[in-house]
């Protein structure tokens, strides 16, 4: 069997980077310097190279313990991570959450979600990233993040997840739009009209790319929004069409006279929200905690167009 060092030597030698000083060094480890000095040599002698030069003022990594350092980093960060998870598996949802979010989910779905977290699990702690899903399922997968609330459909099979609600998505049309008198609009009225849409990456690209693609409409390909309020405002001085979510709708639309609101009569306009993790984590049964806990807080809102997933049954 290889050599393999310990976690202390590795702890040794980070420190020694960190602080310049052997002696600065066993304190923060709280040993003695001989004890670190000497598990230093013996790591120096297994690896057969030299990782502390010694001859300076201060303690200095030599080029072949810079090239450790990052790794001997990265092995002490994956053993705490492993003590976390195992202390939250018997805790139950508690402890640092790494949780990611959609730009299009996260202000208008999340607000709710997290009062009502801090009420019911207090010691939880939540690292919160907004990143486009396409970004949100890879740092789900390799461990950056936990989980992630994102518009399904997921592209990574190696994912789990638990739908949270479905949406409905609405057409918003400029106010003096020849079909904005319409109480719904076919399909087909809306070939030649200009799509407005978020950027690549994001799930109502998709869905306004295939509604172009069923109705003759055209893409705007030479403006891609960074928020659903841009679109809006897009849409109000008569630059296109687009689509927005029921829960956006209720959040962004109570005083928005410029953009109205229709339905398509034989298009179907719904998304589903869900909470992915990576299949196989430790960690699924918080995930379905925080799934019902999620759909809890969102029963309690009386959101037009949008409809709660049953308990239990949609996990792949």
């Amino acid at each position: 069997m290889p050599y393999r060092p310990t976690h202390r030597q590795l702890e040794y030698l980070v420190a020694v980077a960190d602080h310049g000083h052997f002696g600065a060094a066993a304190r923060a480890c709280n040993v003695s310097q001989p004890t670190l000095s000497a598990q230093l040599r013996l790591l120096e002698d297994r690896l057969g190279t030299v990782l502390i030069d010694r001859g300076a003022a201060t303690a200095q990594p030599t080029p072949a313990g810079q090239a450790l350092l990052p790794l001997a980093r990265s092995v002490l960060e994956t053993l705490d991570e492993l003590v976390r998870v195992a202390g939250a598996a018997d805790s139950g949802l508690g402890g640092l959450i790494r949780l990611g979010v959609a730009p299009t989910v996260g202000p208008y779905l999340l607000p709710p979600v997290l009062e009502a977290l801090q009420a019911d699990v207090p010691d939880l702690e939540l690292y919160i990233r907004e990143e486009r899903p396409v970004q949100l399922e890879p740092a789900v997968r390799d461990g950056a993040l936990d989980c992630a609330f994102t518009p399904w459909p997921l592209r990574d099979e190696r994912l789990n997840h638990e739908v949270i609600c479905e949406e409905k998505i609405y057409l918003g049309l400029p106010a003096r739009h020849r079909l904005a008198a319409a109480a719904e609009i076919p399909v087909a009225a809306l070939g030649g009209e200009r799509m407005l849409t978020l950027g690549r990456g994001h799930r109502l690209y998709e869905q306004v790319q295939a509604l172009c693609a069923v109705s003759g409409a055209a893409m705007g390909e030479d403006y891609e929004g960074t928020s659903l309020d841009a679109i809006r405002q897009m849409v109000s001085i008569g630059m296109g069409l687009s689509l927005f979510p029921a829960a956006y709708v209720a959040s962004e639309f109570a005083k928005e006279r410029q953009v109205v609101l229709r339905e398509l009569s034989d298009w179907p306009m719904l998304r589903r929200v869900v909470l992915a993790w990576r299949t196989g984590s430790p960690r699924q049964l918080h995930f379905q905690r925080l799934a019902i806990l999620a759909r809890n807080a969102l029963s309690a809102l009386s959101i037009e167009g949008l409809k709660l997933a049953p308990i239990g049954g949609s996990t792949r």
